[in-house]
């Protein structure tokens, strides 16, 4: 297994998106994925916007708005920005950091899609995550 920091690949199993990978897929991803410290009130995610990471929340806090709709906030453990990530479309929402600033583990769209290309495993994980999400949302309805 690459030699990667067991914090990060903690980080990404708990992220139900990766939830079918096996430890070594987890540990191909860790490996590109880098460590982002974000400013206090950082728009770091703007709806409408291109997309350019997926991030899972290490430290601190964040708000997130639809429109002019607040959502729950964010907080560590937490991620956004898996869907455009995915299909490459713009942002859905806008996230800002808190007060305090916030720290993210960050992949890019372009690494993400690398990583899929040499192992489809990946694709396979995700859309099956993907399609866990969409029956959990039907049946809210």
């Amino acid at each position: 297994m690459p030699d990667v920091d067991p914090a990060v690949i903690d980080a990404l199993a708990g992220v139900s998106l990766f939830a079918g990978l096996k430890k070594r897929q987890l540990a191909t991803i860790a490996e590109s994925v880098r460590r982002t410290v974000h400013s206090p009130d950082n728009e770091v995610a703007v709806q409408g916007r291109g997309a350019f990471a997926f991030h899972i929340i290490v430290e601190g806090e964040a708000s997130v708005r639809v429109g002019a709709k607040r959502r729950r906030p964010l907080h560590a453990g937490d991620y956004f920005g898996e869907i455009s990530m995915i299909d490459g479309l713009p942002r859905s929402a806008t996230v800002q950091a808190g007060p305090n600033g916030m720290i993210t583990y960050a992949l890019s769209r372009t690494v993400f899609l690398s990583l899929v290309e040499k192992d489809p495993t990946i694709a396979r994980a995700v859309m099956v995550a993907l399609c866990a999400r969409i029956r959990s949302s039907e049946s809210d309805l």
